[in-house]
């Protein structure tokens, strides 16, 4: 699987694409309803508050793990500074390992003088190049990294690390404050995911579809607020749609974002334990 969400045709979800920034439009979503609440983060965040925080792991901390040596996604305009990046996503350094029937997975967010010699390689596989648009020199794919590790902890560029080995790329995003929010009806909380599964000896084993339910189901685990996880993936992508239907998304819409069009996926909470 080259890339999830905007996947190459090599695997299913193999790329998760990214979602954009642009002019606010509407569009038909059947049973979605609007919900213009503010999230309560950035209530609090408006009023000067600070969530009280907590230090991420360091990937290699405790564990035996080998060292792994689309277009940036623009962010919303309000951007206060945090003191600890991961906030708004409940912590994702400390969401733990998850057991699944091809062995133990684990969500490690990035660091970039460790693991951007394996991304950017993974970037410039022609079959993820095509829907991620992060090929050429490292300094590419640094970028889209740093802009994210940056920033005010409301996207998590994670290493996918499967028994012992990093083999994919996530981004774990807050979609309810994101660009994509002015293209569907977010709720507060909303969760996005990106994936990018890297080896090309990993793609083709369904390990899509299976690593989005895993990740899915770490998030409405981990996010007890969260009711929904989202996901974008290019229309013409339909492997990657396909692995978010194994995983339990329901496609939602189809939405026109600045750079594809792009398939609404929805993986709600009330049917976690039915799929």
């Amino acid at each position: 699987m080259a890339a999830a969400g905007s996947a190459p045709t090599a695997e299913p979800a193999d790329a998760v694409g990214h979602s954009t920034g642009a002019d606010p439009r509407t569009g038909e979503h059947g049973e979605d309803t609007m919900d213009l609440r503010l999230p309560d983060e950035l209530l609090a965040l408006i009023a000067g508050e600070e969530p009280d925080g907590h230090r991420a792991r360091r990937w290699d901390q405790g564990t035996a793990q080998p060292s792994a040596s689309g277009t940036p996604r623009r962010h919303l305009s309000v951007r206060p500074a945090l003191r600890h990046h991961d906030d708004l996503l409940d912590r994702v350094a400390d969401w733990g390992p998850a057991d699944t029937t091809v062995g133990v997975f684990h969500l490690v967010p990035v660091r970039v003088e460790r693991d951007l010699p394996l991304i950017s390689r993974w970037m410039n596989d022609p079959a993820t190049a095509a829907f991620w648009e992060l090929s050429g020199p490292q300094g590419v794919t640094e970028d889209h990294l740093r802009a994210q590790l940056a920033g005010d902890g409301r996207s998590v560029p994670c290493i996918g690390v499967l028994d012992g080995t990093p083999m994919s790329y996530w981004e774990i995003y807050r979609a309810d404050l994101d660009p994509l929010a002015r293209h569907y009806p977010a709720r507060p909380h909303d969760t996005g995911v990106h994936l990018l599964v890297g080896a090309v000896a990993d793609r083709g084993r369904g390990l899509g579809g299976l690593l989005l339910r895993t990740v899915a189901d770490l998030v409405l685990a981990r996010r007890p607020s969260c009711a929904r996880v989202i996901a974008e993936p290019d229309i013409r992508n339909t492997p990657s749609i396909a692995a978010f239907l194994t995983a339990g998304f329901r496609f939602s819409a189809e939405v026109d974002l600045p750079a594809k069009r792009a398939a609404l996926m929805v993986r709600d909470r009330p049917l976690r334990h039915l799929l």
